[in-house]
């Protein structure tokens, strides 16, 4: 195994322990981070959650799969610069990432959830963007993708970034019902994925 896959492993395993990691710090106090397709909300969310969630694991899985097959004759990029560089952008994924769930604290979650009261978080990270965890995962995504790109993983990334974008629109459909003007203040100030943009 040569050292790119050794990093790319690394980050993966990272990545995804902090998501799990959190999930489960956050069951021993009671909370259900897990939101994704449960609970009550419009049909339209529950679909996109679903699909998110399942393109979630299997782009993991396609991960994983592209980093230990690493055939040149598969590599879409097999340019050592531009891997290496496509490392360092899932290491910044997996940063930021991080940052957006150590700042959320207790509200974190993912997908829509109702019936769980949470607070509204403005400081720290999420004065440059107002969903700085999705802009964590399409970084990580796109990073990963640049190092192992080979077709599948190249469909999956096009598809996960679009099915992030879709679930960032719901949440930005039920926010304001949640937090009222606070948010739409908050939206005004603060860009979707980063500073105005």
């Amino acid at each position: 195994m040569i050292l790119i896959q050794l990093f790319g492993l690394l980050v993966v395993v990272l990545f995804y322990g902090c998501y799990f990691g959190k999930m489960l710090l956050l069951r021993r106090h009671g909370i259900k981070t897990d939101r994704m397709g449960r609970g009550t909300k419009p049909k339209r969310t529950y679909v996109i959650e679903i699909i998110l969630k399942a393109v979630t694991y299997a782009m993991a899985s396609v991960q994983v799969a592209s980093i230990i097959i690493n055939d040149k004759w598969l590599l879409l990029i097999p340019n050592d610069s531009a891997r290496y560089i496509g490392i360092g952008v899932s290491i910044l994924g997996l940063i930021v990432f991080v940052i957006a769930m150590t700042t959320m604290r207790e509200s974190w979650r993912a997908g829509i959830d109702v019936s769980q009261k949470t607070t509204i978080v403005k400081s720290g990270i999420y004065k440059l963007s107002r969903n700085p965890a999705f802009l964590g995962f399409d970084l990580f995504y796109i990073g990963l993708t640049l190092s192992f790109c080979n077709l599948l993983q190249l469909i999956f990334l096009c598809f996960s970034v679009y099915m992030l974008h879709l679930q960032i629109l719901e949440e930005e459909k039920y926010l304001p019902t949640i937090f009222g003007k606070e948010y739409l203040n908050y939206k005004k100030t603060t860009g979707r994925y980063f500073l105005s943009f």
